[in-house]
């Protein structure tokens, strides 16, 4: 479990801002930060971006991409993360989209998530990770402190 006033006094002191881009968690990322008195020096915004439409306005994720591969990918946690640096003054931005549940398919099954982490300056990192058949809640719970993790290394 992730310390998040840690987290956010590590990007005070290396004078980062953080935008989240959020589809399956509904804001739980950014919920979880500014649960902290004081974040607001930290954290920036909060895209949150459940359907396609969204991901396409508000984050600038390509219709291509989206009908190529789907919302459920890393090309699309990818550009949602760059949109997000993109569409925020912040030096750090993480990225969720995924199958929380229920349901799924035999391609894109129930608990896959995919992340990005997007940081000014570097070349941004996907990753999927597959949580498993564990009910919605959990799911998003799982991908909500995983995320906080990734925001962690980052500024490690």
């Amino acid at each position: 479990m992730v310390d998040v006033a840690s987290l956010l006094a590590r990007a005070r002191n290396a004078g980062y801002r953080i935008a989240t881009a959020e589809s399956c968690t509904g804001g739980m990322v950014a919920a979880a930060l500014t649960d902290i008195a004081g974040s607001s020096d930290v954290v920036d915004r909060g895209f949150v971006t459940y359907s396609n439409e969204a991901k396409q306005q508000m984050l600038g994720v390509s219709a291509e991409t989206l009908d190529r591969v789907g919302a459920v990918s890393e090309d699309v946690a990818r550009e949602m993360a760059d949109g997000a640096l993109a569409h925020a003054p912040v030096e750090l931005a993480v990225s969720i989209t995924g199958i929380a549940g229920p349901g799924g398919s035999e391609f894109k099954p129930e608990g896959r998530v995919c992340f990005g982490l997007a940081k000014k300056g570097q070349v941004t990192t996907t990753e999927t990770v597959e949580f498993g058949v564990l009910g919605r809640a959990r799911v998003r719970r799982a991908a909500c402190d995983h995320a906080l993790t990734l925001l962690a290394r980052a500024l490690s």
